[in-house]
């Protein structure tokens, strides 16, 4: 091959095209001249640098700028630290209260930090660069397709970076409107906008930050406020991948014959319905002489499903979990390792990997070499990579509550074992609830949790394709085989 300049950029851009793997050094072509070192960063990378530059900008406003406090009196390092995490990450571990606490302009900055954590600085920055005219370079494609897969359903970069912003701006809107007119005859009309837009936003993204002090219990007895919050954290936690694809699939084409669901977007969506009943199902079972046992029928419904909805990655709570039963508590914590749906909001394992290891375990029984659901075989690379996940999950949550146990073991909590893996099940995968224990933390127990906080953000994935040089390997090798035991 010419080893020219232009041959080397030719080749580098025909094999990033074609979707293959380049080695890392390849993003500094053509040699010969200086490369700014950002060019030099991959996608992952500049991923994970953009929500460290948000959470670092937050920290400097919420550290120092006394405007942001009612009282004048900014947050320690620490502290401003976990906030800014816990808003950029969009998980809802406070350790002030939210509503009390800041002002007005205090409130709209992590509001602004939740946003940009929600939809990522990356999407944002690809809408700019559209609005512009501009066309996506092959470098911002592969930006917006970090952690992505090779699925049947193909969307175009430019269509699903609008429709993103599309979705996230006619749902809130509209969340926030439907709230509005709930809390408006209660509060006020004029009182009533700023806390409907904060809720809708910070459901949508999934943050579970919450302007009343005591998050959503005020609100046990208004089945409306329940559900139309509980349809925000829905929505944002299927994913924009499944909400454009049932959009295009279904609604863009009135009138034609409907096309077929890729496998992705009915495993998301079977997955969730299936959990959402299942962990209702549970909770009413559980609190219906418990926390639940004041309210009417009808409200125990409500608050039941809700609860259920909330426990994958939200954060809101409608009880205080403190008083529910240990029971309770373990069946959410479950629902929090599990999380939403890939390319949404919310964090955990994903619904996606849970149900993929589930089929596994059913075709493993059964006696069958393959797995398949709906006519279709999963690829083995795929059921490897959610093992993977699986045991990299489990093994930070243990890591994290053994180090959290370590760190408050001076502090002597009450059930220290269960609020500390609550606590760590809560940061890994940002969900935000909690038994009450946040805000009593040690700065070095909050700088932990900010560390989970942000490892459930990005991913292990990408963790691992940011800073693991993956050496090339030659195709058609593999060393000879050697039983060993297990079971």
């Amino acid at each position: 091959m010419n080893n020219s300049p232009l041959a080397r950029h030719f080749w580098f851009y025909f094999m990033v095209s074609r979707n293959k793997s380049v080695p890392r050094h390849r993003w500094d072509v053509p040699t010969g001249r200086s490369v700014p070192w950002w060019q030099k960063l991959t996608p992952p990378q500049l991923f994970i640098g953009s929500f460290a530059l948000m959470i670092a900008m937050g920290t400097v406003g919420l550290w120092t700028v006394p405007s942001f406090y009612v009282q004048g009196q900014p947050l320690s390092l620490y502290d401003a630290a976990f906030t800014s995490t816990s808003a950029v990450c969009v998980t809802g571990l406070t350790v002030v209260d939210t509503g009390t606490h800041f002002t007005f302009s205090g409130q709209l900055f992590l509001l602004v930090l939740i946003q940009l954590g929600g939809l990522g600085m990356l999407s944002l920055t690809s809408l700019i660069i559209i609005a512009l005219g501009r066309r996506l370079s092959l470098r911002s494609e592969s930006l917006t397709n970090v952690g992505g897969s090779n699925r049947e359903f193909e969307i175009d970069v430019r269509t699903l970076t609008r429709d993103i912003v599309r979705f996230t701006v006619w749902i809130e809107v509209t969340g926030a409107v439907c709230l509005w007119a709930i809390w408006a005859p209660q509060v006020g009309m004029r009182e009533a906008i700023w806390p409907a837009i904060f809720h809708s936003i910070s459901a949508f993204c999934n943050a579970g930050f919450s302007t009343n002090s005591t998050s959503l219990i005020e609100h046990q007895n208004s089945p409306l406020t329940l559900l139309v919050i509980g349809g925000l954290v829905i929505a944002g936690g299927l994913g924009f991948l499944t909400l454009e694809e049932c959009y295009t699939k279904y609604w863009s084409k009135r009138g034609q014959v409907r096309q077929r669901l890729s496998l992705h977007c009915r495993l998301v969506l079977a997955t969730s319905l299936v959990l959402i009943l299942l962990g209702f199902v549970v909770f009413l079972v559980l609190e219906w002489r418990g926390v639940l046992s004041h309210l009417s029928w009808w409200d125990r419904v409500n608050n039941a499903l809700f609860m259920s909805i909330t426990a994958r990655t939200a954060g809101f709570n409608c009880i205080d979990y403190s008083e529910a039963c240990d029971s309770t508590n373990f069946a959410t914590m479950l629902l929090m390792m599990i999380g939403g749906s890939p390319g949404s909001t919310a964090g955990g394992l994903k619904t996606t990997t849970f149900a993929v290891i589930g089929l596994v375990a059913w075709a493993r029984l059964c006696g069958h070499e393959t797995t398949v659901l709906s006519n279709r075989s999963i690829r083995e690379e795929t059921i490897q990579r959610a093992i993977g996940l699986l045991a990299v999950s489990g093994g930070v949550i243990a890591l994290g509550t053994m180090l959290l146990l370590f760190s408050e073991s001076q502090s002597a909590i009450p059930n220290g074992f269960l609020k500390c893996s609550f606590e760590a099940v809560s940061a890994v995968n940002t969900v935000g609830l909690s038994l009450g224990v946040t805000p009593n933390l040690n700065s070095y127990s909050k700088l932990l949790l900010s560390c989970l906080m942000f490892f459930g953000r990005v991913g292990p994935l990408t963790l691992v394709a940011a800073f693991v040089v993956q050496r090339p390997t030659l195709k058609g090798f593999r060393f000879a085989y050697e039983d060993v035991d297990i079971g």
